[in-house]
């Protein structure tokens, strides 16, 4: 398995081009922008796209999805609680200065405990609302893909709308329970592991605590 990385457009996103490269099979995870970029990701990678995955519904991680599926029409997965923030997008990219191409409804659901191939890899959906309530987290040989719920020493917001400091809190234990040596691939900022999170990260080792009015 190989994972690149791209943190894409002003809100510099991470978009994840994952590739089984002996079968020469690979998706994308939140392709949030500059669509070109990742284009030329998947043709130099040699691999055959078979879908885009995506954790949350979040402008910034959907923006490049309508221009991707113009050159490459693949399925796009996506869990159905965060269909209203996808649907708004590009509405939203205008609240933030920000142009955003509204893409296509997803073309099929992602569920808790559903499995996901690329070749011959397999990975498992976790529902892990809070940051927003459709929010999924993407893990399976060694990586979790997290979008927006959790950062090197840090968490996603649960001050926007239809975010929830309680439902992430419970989401936090979910994620921590993983495999120590998990490498934790987030929405923004640069790759960590479960240990090290455990370790450091004061959400997650007791020092600080999520205000859950919401």
């Amino acid at each position: 398995m190989k994972v690149q990385g791209f943190a894409v457009g002003p809100f510099q996103e991470n978009s994840y081009l994952v590739i089984d490269e002996a079968a020469r099979r690979a998706v994308l995870i939140d392709p949030g922008d500059e669509a070109a970029r990742l284009l030329r990701a998947v043709d130099a990678s040699g691999a055959t796209l078979d879908a885009i995955w995506v954790t949350h519904g979040h402008m910034d991680h959907v923006g490049a999805i309508a221009a991707i599926l113009r050159a490459k029409p693949v399925p796009v997965l996506m869990h159905p609680g965060d269909l209203p923030l996808y649907r708004a997008a590009a509405e939203l990219g205008l609240a933030f200065e920000a142009t955003v191409e509204q893409p296509p409804d997803p073309t099929a659901p992602l569920a808790d405990g559903q499995h996901l191939r690329v070749g011959t890899l397999e990975f498992t959906v976790m529902h892990a609302p809070g940051h927003s309530p459709g929010h999924v987290v993407i893990h399976g040989n060694g990586v979790a893909f997290v979008g927006d719920c959790l950062f090197a020493g840090s968490i996603g917001r649960t001050d926007l709308p239809l975010s929830s400091g309680a439902q992430l809190t419970a989401t936090l234990e979910r994620i921590a329970a993983l495999d120590p040596a998990t490498v934790v691939y987030s929405g923004h900022g640069p790759p960590t592991t479960i240990a090290r999170e455990r370790e450091s990260n004061p959400f997650l080792n007791g020092a600080a605590r999520i205000a859950t009015g919401r």
